[in-house]
């Protein structure tokens, strides 16, 4: 199945180390992976390896819908990049150093469910989420 790509990015104020850090670590990952504030993410593991796997339980604060995300490693070059699978698809995550700030670059496979800009929005919400967790932490 053939799925058009989704790019979008983020500027955090912090360097590489702690933002790899942040966005790949259990204890950073529960406090920014979700794209509303009506939602959490109240767990959440990662096996940081190539055949490890990412999961994380997001759900509405009010339990009334949540869903595990689970994805498996296939690309790494710690500090730098990574790619994981996901339900048919894929995700690359790239970290590019930028005079002590350190941009973060995501590319993923669009679903099929949903509109492209709902998608990217999502996306785009949990990665900002992330750039003020870690910009204030």
């Amino acid at each position: 199945m053939s799925h058009s790509k989704i790019t979008l990015q983020a500027t955090v104020g912090a360097g590489i180390k702690k933002v790899w850090d942040y966005y790949t670590n259990p204890t950073h990952i529960i406090h920014w992976n979700f794209a509303d504030p009506s939602w959490h993410c109240p767990s959440a593991a990662n096996d940081m390896r190539i055949g490890g796997t990412y999961k994380a339980r997001m759900e509405a604060k009010d339990g009334s819908f949540g869903f595990d995300f689970e994805a498996i490693y296939t690309e790494m070059t710690e500090g730098k990049h990574f790619t994981y699978g996901f339900g048919g698809r894929s995700a690359t995550v790239q970290f590019n150093d930028s005079d002590g700030k350190t941009e973060v670059v995501v590319t993923f496979d669009a679903e099929n469910e949903n509109p492209i800009e709902m998608q990217k929005g999502g996306w785009q919400a949990i990665l900002n989420n992330f750039k003020s967790y870690t910009q204030n932490n």
